[in-house]
């Protein structure tokens, strides 16, 4: 009996888990996330965003599992890297945007004194978040981008079935996040394209692999066939 760990339709569903398990994972967070920040939901704003920030980053996920292995001296190994930057770059910014607008805005407000006027503070903690948010939302669609430039190299052109999903999933994450509805739908979205994006790569040969990375096959004299 062959070794289950490298059954190809093992690799494909733990593929497929890996790319979707965070943004599936956040579009549930989602339903329950508060609309907006006020005194009764501050508690559950400061905590969610607590458990949130090692969450977050694992959207890239997405991306790295699709790209994983040392990357070529071609344009699909550039890409790669670029990808890389660009995963790491969103992972960064977002924590940042976590930190301050879920962590810093919902402590302020949970720790107001009675009486005490703490929106031009969350106003201003919200503003820097924006900018982070925002600036994470142009590092994910640029890793997008070189992922997919990576994975056509690999694999063709049906990878641009899922960057399309995903284009679009970052467009709508520059200002919807995770609250809902638009941002519980954008997170599906998200989940959709990675598993459209990684397809290719997953059903290119029966091993998982692409079929300009198969080896030669060989006689069983050790000569190339």
């Amino acid at each position: 009996a062959g070794d289950p760990t490298y059954d190809p339709a093992v690799r494909r569903l733990r593929t497929i888990g890996l790319v979707t398990v965070t943004p599936l994972g956040l579009a549930v967070v989602g339903l329950f996330h508060p609309t907006g920040l006020n005194p009764s939901t501050a508690h559950m704003w400061a905590t969610m965003h607590i458990w949130l920030l090692p969450v977050f980053p694992l959207l890239t996920l997405g991306l790295i599992v699709p790209l994983w292995g040392r990357p070529a001296l071609n344009v699909a190994g550039v890409a790669t890297v670029l990808a890389w930057l660009g995963a790491a770059a969103f992972a960064a910014l977002y924590t940042g945007l976590d930190a301050v607008a879920g962590i810093g805005a919902g402590t302020v407000e949970l720790e107001r004194a009675p009486g005490q006027d703490v929106g031009p503070s969350i106003a201003a903690l919200f503003r820097t978040a924006d900018s982070l948010g925002h600036a994470a939302a142009y590092a994910l669609s640029a890793a997008v981008l070189a992922a997919s430039v990576a994975l056509v190299a690999r694999h063709g052109w049906p990878v641009l079935i899922g960057t399309a999903v995903l284009v679009v999933c970052t467009y709508s994450f520059y200002d919807s996040h995770i609250f809902y509805p638009r941002g519980v739908f954008t997170m599906v979205g998200f989940a959709i394209g990675f598993a459209l994006l990684a397809w290719p790569g997953l059903r290119s040969s029966p091993g998982g692999r692409s079929r300009r990375e198969l080896p030669m096959p060989t006689a069983g004299n050790g000569r190339r066939a």
